[in-house]
């Protein structure tokens, strides 16, 4: 499959790391080099890359921006069978890299693959730290190709591709997708393939080449980070009085209440009176009961009910 004049099917990867520390006090993050790698969305956009190419006859291309730590990547996408790339991109900081402006990176990207037989380009649904997912529409932007986003399945169908996307509901919409295009993916249960052992130990001793672009320079401006300040609001005055009379206030215990009605061991009957006398002083006995004089009288003027209805004799319907 590498080195063919077929057609060209290219995997964007991003080399990131996908358990950052963040501290909870002051917001900063902490990144460690041995936990980075891509998502599992952008591994699932290699293994449809190999597929598609093993349907077409064609080679896979896969790129990485980033600095050289980022070729860990691709000697896991060139141990898979894919021929790898890497654009040599500046490591930025935790906020200028999440603020920083994708549209030049896509710029870089598309001038990176530009090929004749370029057919193809894959990347996944959302990076694990930046997320945004804007990424392929601006490559699809650069490229002048065909944009599906967000597909769980992609499949070559002819010349063509077969894409599917998941809508609000359970539903489906599948897509005929044009050549050349850009798409990205979600993992949707798909796993990079396992490489065999000779070509996992000679991935790691090969040499990845390497292209320096002119970075150009980010229409973002990033100000100087400085600690949230809410919006002014009304704030309650604070409660006045000494600590006791405050507790008092809360607790509620000079406050006026009515006193138990009963003191001692009574009856089963007098406390039922007591009870039903507290719940009409309060309202609630005076309406479930008349709601329930009400339904005794409905069924007592219903034919058949068992129970004489007045100004009739009984059993006379």
């Amino acid at each position: 499959m590498n080195g063919s004049a077929g057609p060209l099917i290219v995997a964007c990867l991003r080399h990131c790391d996908l358990r950052p520390d963040v501290n909870p006090l002051t917001g900063a993050v902490r990144r460690y080099p041995r936990g980075a790698g891509p998502s599992p969305g952008e591994l699932a956009a290699l293994e449809l890359a190999l597929r598609i190419a093993e349907s077409w006859h064609g080679r896979t291309l896969a790129v990485v921006a980033g600095p050289p730590a980022a070729e860990a990547t691709l000697r896991d996408a060139l141990a898979a069978g894919a021929d790898v790339l890497r654009v040599d991109w500046p490591d930025l900081g935790n906020l200028d890299d999440l603020a920083g402006d994708e549209h030049g990176l896509a710029a870089v990207l598309a001038g990176a693959v530009q090929d004749e037989q370029l057919a193809l380009v894959l990347c996944g649904d959302r990076s694990a730290d930046r997320g945004t997912g804007a990424l392929p529409a601006f490559l699809a932007h650069e490229l002048g190709a065909a944009q599906a986003l967000g597909l769980v399945s992609l499949a070559a169908d002819g010349s063509q591709l077969l894409g599917e996307r998941r809508l609000p509901a359970g539903r489906r919409e599948r897509l005929r997708i044009p050549r050349p295009a850009v798409c990205s993916v979600e993992a949707a249960g798909l796993r990079l393939r396992r490489p065999p052992l000779a070509a996992e130990l000679a991935s790691r001793r090969a040499v990845i080449p390497v292209i320096t672009p002119v970075v150009p320079p980010s229409r973002v401006r990033i100000g100087v980070p400085r600690p949230y300040s809410p919006r002014t609001h009304e704030v309650p005055a604070a409660p006045a009085g000494s600590p006791r009379e405050r507790l008092l206030a809360l607790s509620g215990a000079l406050t006026r209440r009515e006193p138990p009605a009963l003191i001692g061991p009574a009856d089963p009957g007098r406390a039922a009176d007591e009870l039903m006398d507290y719940l009409r002083r309060s309202g609630y006995a005076g309406r479930a009961h008349a709601g329930r004089a009400h339904a005794e009288q409905a069924r007592a003027r219903q034919p058949g009910s068992g129970q004489a209805v007045p100004g009739r004799p009984a059993g006379q319907p």
